[in-house]
């Protein structure tokens, strides 16, 4: 966000072209995919502000002006969503306003370190496709059972309340199936507003709404003791899955899903770690929701219609008005907000982790680094990809399914990252090893060392030739 900012015309110019021309053709369908990712959004926020650990009026007001900021500067559908990790243990912990806002400090002062210094994009460079891919493929399968256990699993077909059960669910997945035959419908947007109806009809007398605290803007001052806890206990957790989902597969997943060209080209893992830790480092001192881009997020809007960066800027702007709205009604907004039915929520979040699972597909394919430019190109073709041997092929599943594995028996993206780099290098030694005895092979074993030795001969003859010449 700020790093596009450094040189807004040349930048700006071409998403924002995108986001007009996108939205004056599909309307309905970028309105339906700014609400993809709400799935995800309400219930931690809605928790997170009444165990009093966030401001909702800071809240909608900071993320909101994030998602227009970030629908203007890249012309994509990036979301802006809780930091998963944190939330939880804040939830968990009941952590103050002080604590959680030093929970997102102290993750968007790394993150902000790691892509100033050029360190973020060489882990990016480093780190095989496939490791990429099994994170996003983890985070998919996370999205599906985080669904099915925290929302759809407490639900009976009937109950617990008539306006929240597994007909809904049903009647849900029913009208999903539709939108193959029909993929202009504005799914996201008729759920969400069958959800609001029925969030007003049918209130849900025993939410803990009335019992917030936080319905200003304050200025929160983190002591040396919030820092040491909240470090401890959630940002040290937060931090892989911010540089992994938040930026990297998030990076990854826009070149997949919205290539460049027609799209405007896909943010930079740099350009999206600084706009994490501009979100955080602003917001967290007034009680905003510490807040990250995502992988589930993005594919969410994808799939339910979003192509531009208008869709979130439209989401970005509700927020605003809502945050406004939120300084006298804050008891009434998330009321509303956390009564809508987990039934329907619970549908649009499987959906989009089916979403971003989906790109592990590509892994032997059409995937990153497989593409093939031609001479003088900037941008693939679509149509150029290396070709791969069986055995490679083989190898590149087993990896992406080993980081999959890993990262959802562990529930940790940096189980799961360090896994598939180790299970990567195996093969890549393995197969060193390999052809070192295929090369041995057919030499009596006195005349094996004495061929390693004329090799080092040969290396040390040849550098010494190099140094003569330099």
């Amino acid at each position: 966000m700020l790093w596009a900012a450094a040189n807004p015309i040349p930048r700006l110019r071409g998403p924002w072209r995108h986001n007009i021309s996108t939205l004056k053709s599909r309307p309905l369908a970028e309105l339906s995919g700014s609400l993809g990712d709400l799935g995800t959004l309400l219930p931690l926020m809605t928790a997170l502000v009444i165990t009093n650990s966030i401001s909702l009026p800071s809240t909608l007001l900071f993320t909101g002006a994030a998602n227009i900021l970030t629908g203007i500067a890249f012309g994509i559908p990036l979301p802006v969503q809780p930091m998963k990790a944190i939330a939880a243990v804040a939830i968990a912990r009941k952590f103050t306003l002080e604590e959680n806002a030093a929970a997102g400090l102290v993750v968007a002062g790394l993150v902000g370190v790691f892509s100033v210094t050029g360190l973020i994009n060489w882990a990016n460079r480093v780190t095989p496709i496939p490791v990429v891919k099994g994170i996003q493929v983890g985070a998919g399968l996370s999205l599906c059972l985080s669904a099915g256990t925290k929302m759809l699993s407490p639900l009976s077909w009937t109950g617990p309340l008539w306006s929240d059960n597994l007909l809904w669910a049903l009647a849900a997945a029913v009208l999903l199936l539709f939108t193959f035959a029909f993929p202009r419908m504005p799914y996201a947007l008729i759920v969400f507003t069958i959800g609001l109806v029925l969030s007003i009809l049918a209130p849900n007398h025993d939410d803990d709404s009335s019992i917030i605290h936080n319905s200003g803007i304050p200025i929160v001052h983190p002591s040396g003791s919030d820092f040491l806890k909240a470090t401890t206990t959630a940002s040290l957790g937060q931090l892989p899955l911010t540089l992994l989902n938040s930026v990297i597969a998030a990076s990854a997943l826009a070149s997949d899903l919205l290539p460049s060209p027609p799209y405007p080209a896909a943010p930079t893992v740099t350009e999206l770690g600084v706009s994490v830790a501009a979100i955080n480092l602003i917001g967290c001192w007034f009680g905003a929701m510490p807040a990250c881009h995502g992988s589930g997020g993005l594919a969410g809007q994808f799939r339910f219609g979003a192509r531009s960066g208008s869709s979130i800027i439209f989401l970005g702007t509700i927020k605003f008005i809502l945050g406004l709205i939120a300084f006298s009604a804050s008891s009434t907004i998330v009321g509303v907000l956390s009564n809508i039915p987990k039934s329907l929520l619970g549908v649009l979040v499987i959906a989009a982790g089916v979403e971003l699972a989906k790109v592990g597909e590509s892994v032997n394919t059409d995937a990153r680094d497989l593409r093939v430019l031609d001479d003088g190109d900037e941008s693939w073709d679509g149509k150029r990809t290396k070709e791969l041997g069986e055995s490679e092929k083989k190898e590149r599943w087993m990896v992406m399914l080993v980081t999959v594995a890993t990262l959802l028996t562990f529930k940790n993206d940096a189980v799961g990252f360090i896994t598939g780099l180790v299970w990567h290098w195996g093969f890549k030694v393995a197969k060193r090893v390999e052809e070192s005895r295929d090369r041995q092979a057919g030499r009596p074993f006195w005349r094996r060392a004495e061929h390693g030795r004329e090799e080092s001969r040969g290396l040390l003859v040849a550098q010494e030739e190099s140094d003569t010449v330099a």
